[in-house]
């Protein structure tokens, strides 16, 4: 989760004027207040990460806190609420009607359940996003996660709430962390079929992703009728991400991101809020994929063949020391099946698809195997 990050994001977003050709202003996040990350979070693991942040040689494992994974630092609190205050930020621009796409590339951060960090995560901003749509008094909010980790802390706070589906594709928790995310985890006694979940076999690569995602996700959009959707994009999935064992193309994750803005514009009103997420090649991937997707959500995306601009290169190669990608995209050759042309049971993928259909499917009045 290095800053590195975010700093060549914003670097490669304005070497080739995205914001300012896009018709995007920047809002300026801000810190949230224990208040607000309460909705979501308990009060006593707000309370431990203030105490975390006091004393970083302390543990608290209990709040998965001090770990390998969530290690304690001075602002520890501080930059966790601000990246949260980004994501409540964008629902209220939403809300006000003053935007119909928003983009917190620094949010995303999953895994963070209501009493517990996990996973790099300590306050899961998406889920505060979703909270303060909710509280405006929307009653359909859909999540959409394509990290390569199965986005099981969002899920776990609405897991019982029939308001918000949350549908995530993810790398299979058979090979990788969290452990979660299978087709038979739906959601709570209240809100059965409100969770939704595709555990991708592993070394799955663009057709095989992309074949899962318009299998299954355009049809329970539409189902759901979603007033506003909220997507987190990690970038993990990639081949050459090493946290994750898919196999796909900066090609194919934009693909995914002009999915989601399309069925935005189909079935909510067009009201967007993308999140980042995962993504730990910080050179060849995270930048260029981050930077498409505020293109994307400007409504004018960049063409794959886009070269990279000479003065971006020159700062990387001249700050880090090895050289940046020459162009926007893996020259992936994408294509992949519709579900029309039929189910294949020798295929992982279709079963993955097919386990996930008939789970879900049934309880919105789809057939698994036509619609």
């Amino acid at each position: 989760m290095n800053p590195i990050r975010l700093d060549l994001t914003m670097r490669l977003a304005r070497s080739l004027n995205v914001i300012e050709s896009r018709n995007l202003g920047i809002i300026e996040p801000f810190v949230a207040s224990d208040e607000e990350l309460e909705k979501v979070h308990t009060h006593e693991f707000v309370e431990a990460v203030h105490r975390g942040a006091e004393n970083p040689r302390e543990s608290i494992p209990e709040f998965g806190l001090g770990t390998e994974d969530n290690p304690l630092f001075a602002a520890i609190h501080e930059s966790s609420a601000r990246i949260a205050g980004g994501s409540i930020a964008a629902a209220r621009e939403i809300i006000a009607g003053t935007a119909q796409h928003v983009v917190n590339f620094a949010g995303g951060l999953h895994h963070a359940a209501a009493n517990k960090a996990s996973g790099f995560c300590i306050y899961n901003d998406a889920a505060l996003a979703i909270q303060e749509l909710l509280d405006s008094g929307m009653q359909r909010v859909l999540y959409i996660d394509v990290d390569a980790h199965h986005g099981d802390g969002t899920e776990r706070i609405f897991w019982d709430d029939p308001r918000v589906m949350t549908i995530s594709l993810h790398e299979s928790g058979i090979s990788l962390f969290p452990g979660t995310g299978f087709a038979n985890e739906t959601g709570g006694p209240k809100a059965s079929g409100t969770a939704v979940n595709v555990a991708m076999p592993s070394r799955c690569s663009d057709a095989g992703w992309l074949r899962a995602f318009h299998a299954i996700v355009p049809q329970l959009t539409e189902q759901f009728a979603p007033e506003v959707i909220v997507s987190q994009h990690g970038c993990d999935a990639h081949a050459k991400d090493d946290l994750a064992n898919l196999r796909l193309s900066l090609d194919a994750q934009r693909q995914n991101m002009l999915d989601i803005a399309d069925l935005a514009k189909r079935f909510s009103q067009d009201r967007w809020i993308a999140t980042g997420g995962g993504g730990y090649n910080v050179i060849d991937v995270v930048p260029i994929a981050w930077t498409h997707l505020m293109a994307i959500a400007g409504g004018q995306p960049i063409p794959l063949r886009t070269e990279i601009p000479e003065d971006y290169r020159t700062y990387v190669y001249e700050t880090y020391g090895v050289d940046a990608p020459l162009t926007m995209s893996d020259d992936a050759d994408l294509w992949w099946r519709s579900w029309e042309v039929g189910y294949d049971p020798s295929d992982p993928v279709d079963r993955t698809i097919m386990a996930t259909r008939k789970e879900i499917f049934p309880l919105y009045g789809l057939d698994p195997w036509f619609d």
